[in-house]
């Protein structure tokens, strides 16, 4: 940090430059013997120089010294301040560097992972289909046995239809009026037999 001595130091010295490199312009007004331009004269100049230069390092001594202390407190907190936020964006940018360069790696087990669940997924539905169709197998066996079934109580229906109209056709061709008399008196003695 600079302290009010150099402040007073770099002041003096600003000062006697700009009367330095005033010098030339005054030599050239002496020329013309204006009574501020006499020994007298440059002697109240100095002392005027003196004065402002005096009043100023007086000024950047009393309150330079603070101006420039928070001025420098000031900007050695931006600085710390922005170290910290170099130091986050730095973080920030590895993390992103790493996750960058881990990305491929993330999308090859993706890529497995998906392969893995479809390869699965490919199974259950072959295996859901052969359960489905060994259902389906086992249903039309079961409907077939049963339309079996069906068909043969309906067969044994119609043969038995089949056999009474036939056996009543024989009958009813051989059957004679001496013939039903007999069976008529044989039902009649049967029924006369069970009654005692």
């Amino acid at each position: 940090m600079i302290t009010c001595r150099r402040y007073l130091s770099l002041a003096s010295g600003v000062l006697l430059l700009s009367f330095f490199m005033a010098y030339p312009a005054f030599a050239q007004e002496s020329a013309k013997q204006d009574p501020a331009d006499s020994p007298i004269g440059m002697i109240f100049r100095w002392l005027n120089f003196l004065i402002v230069f005096g009043a100023i390092s007086f000024l950047i001594a009393k309150h330079g010294g603070a101006f420039f202390s928070s001025n420098a407190k000031e900007i050695s907190a931006s600085i710390v301040e922005a170290s910290a936020v170099k130091a986050e964006a730095d973080r920030e940018l590895a993390q992103a560097q790493a996750k960058t360069e881990n990305l491929n790696n993330d999308l090859e087990k993706l890529r497995q992972e998906a392969q893995q669940n479809w390869t699965a997924e490919k199974e259950r539905l072959r295996a859901s289909s052969v359960a489905e169709i060994e259902k389906i197998n086992q249903a039309a066996v079961a409907e077939m046995a049963a339309s079996e079934r069906a068909a043969q109580q309906q067969l044994r229906h119609v043969a038995a239809a089949l056999s009474v109209e036939r056996a009543a056709a024989l009958v009813t061709s051989r059957m004679n009026p001496e013939i039903r008399s007999k069976m008529f008196q044989s039902f009649l003695a049967k029924l006369e037999r069970g009654s005692n």
